[in-house]
């Protein structure tokens, strides 16, 4: 950057598995990063000088993201952003720890999945846009395999909602160019985190790299994307799957 100030990331969902490493991935590379999440940083990561700015949110809260995006917005000042990551997502199951289906579950439940898996990312492409044009940044959507595919495990408003995210990608692609902004997703398969249950293994044959993926594996493609390699990348969704997508 002319500049020469380091770049920005904000990376929603940061507290723990794929967004912490993320935000672990851009640290490693010189960025300052701003996270939220509804958890606080372990206090390893929080004596990292460039882990900048982290703020508890409840981003299914419209008025607990719109909080963040203004105090994100006042700590970057005049400052440009360079990345953001929409990762903060949930999956949520019935009070009988049933999938949240067509048929099963409050329609309400539907509608706290959409606010944070679909609605959020929205508000904060729209809160950081300025920021991000100044920037000339990039954008990256976590959506999911669930969003293609009907999965075993993953309820259908988690499913939908992330087809939704993968839509709103390529509208966003198209509206930020205009500002100079590229817009991309990145969907993951199975993902070993502490979220993953024992019955996902039952999945592994059916990934060609007969493993499951790490929270590393999906930060390095995020990264990438943000990246001047990817200058001419937008509307793209590439899938972190190790091949499960093919069939």
């Amino acid at each position: 950057m002319n500049d020469q100030r380091p770049l920005t990331a904000v990376v929603t969902g940061a507290s723990r598995g794929i967004g912490h490493a993320i935000a672990r991935r851009f640290l490693a590379e010189g960025w300052r990063v701003i996270t939220c999440a509804r958890a606080e940083m372990p206090a390893a990561c929080r004596s990292d000088p460039n882990w900048v700015h982290h703020v508890v949110t409840d981003l299914a809260d419209p008025a607990s993201t719109d909080a963040f995006i203004a105090a994100a917005n006042a700590w970057l000042g005049d400052a440009p952003l360079n990345a953001l990551v929409n990762n903060a997502g949930v999956s949520p199951k019935t009070p009988y720890k049933e999938r949240l289906g067509v048929l099963n579950g409050p329609i309400d439940g539907w509608k706290e999945v959409f606010e944070l898996n679909f609605f959020a990312p929205l508000r904060l492409a729209r809160g950081f846009a300025r920021a991000l044009h100044k920037g000339k940044g990039s954008i990256v959507n976590i959506t999911s395999i669930a969003g293609h595919y009907v999965h075993p495990f993953a309820g259908s408003a988690y499913s939908t909602s992330k087809a939704a995210l993968s839509g709103l990608t390529r509208e966003m692609a198209v509206e930020l160019a205009q500002l100079g902004v590229r817009v991309n997703a990145v969907a993951p398969g199975e993902i070993r985190t502490e979220m993953i249950s024992a019955e996902y293994e039952a999945l592994v044959p059916r990934i060609p790299l007969e493993r499951m993926g790490t929270p590393e594996d999906v930060a390095g493609t995020v990264f990438r994307l943000c990246g001047p390699d990817f200058d001419y990348v937008t509307g793209s969704e590439i899938f972190v799957t190790g091949g499960q997508h093919l069939y």
